[in-house]
């Protein structure tokens, strides 16, 4: 799969060096993810924060107003499990937190209208799940972490492949940084048999509110 990731990277990079008019550039920053859909137990999964980053391409269709600009995202979605405070057999407080990571490869083609130094943007995602895991922290009756662990799952009973959209709204300043606000959603369940969540997750699809720092370096001139 890293070949793969790779062989695609290096494809979007060779087609933009050979547009007169196409930039080239870098983008990161924060996801706030969590599940949307019909969910039996929505009490049960909260907000997650984590990262993407990832290379962008824009190819102008009308000078200075509107542009065509897929992306190359690696990106960290999922959720966050409620709290879980207890009392361990030497009587001592403590609390678990835990939260699931679904990382993803992200290709979303974006439309992206400029209106002066405001900026507009929309289009599908195509996304392919690469690997999943599931985080827990252990913290004691002061709020001080004891100990974390990382499990690698398995992506039995989910679809790998996921066709959703993305939409935001952003900044971007003449020297080529921007500042955006973006949201992504899916058109479809991402689970196709709930084996690890007793069917909470039967009908769940991601959610993700992103702000993204990009930088656009010119190509070609």
């Amino acid at each position: 799969m890293k070949k793969v990731i790779f062989t695609l990277a290096i494809a979007l990079v060779s087609f933009a060096t050979a547009q007169a008019q196409a930039t080239f550039g870098v983008r990161g920053g924060a996801n706030i993810s969590n599940l949307s859909g019909d969910l039996r137990d929505e009490d049960r999964f909260e907000n997650k924060v984590d990262f993407h980053a990832g290379i962008i391409l824009n190819f102008p269709v009308v000078e200075n107003f509107f542009s065509i600009q897929p992306e190359l995202l690696y990106s960290k979605k999922g959720f966050k499990s409620n709290d879980e405070e207890f009392t361990n057999l030497l009587l001592q407080e403590r609390r678990r937190e835990g939260k699931v990571n679904y990382n993803y490869l992200d290709l979303p083609v974006l439309a992206h209208i400029n209106a002066g130094p405001i900026y507009f943007e929309a289009g599908p995602q195509a996304s392919y799940l690469l690997s999943v895991n599931n985080e827990t922290t252990l913290y004691d009756g002061n709020n001080n972490k004891i100990s974390s662990t990382r499990d690698e799952k398995s992506k039995d009973g989910l679809d790998e492949f996921e066709l959703g959209y993305a939409a935001g709204i952003g900044f971007a300043s003449k020297n080529g940084i921007s500042l955006g606000v973006r949201y992504n959603g899916s058109f479809s369940d991402f689970v196709e048999e709930d084996v690890n969540f007793e069917g909470d997750l039967t009908n769940a699809r991601h959610s993700v509110f992103m702000v993204t720092l990009g930088l656009r370096f010119p190509s070609g001139r």
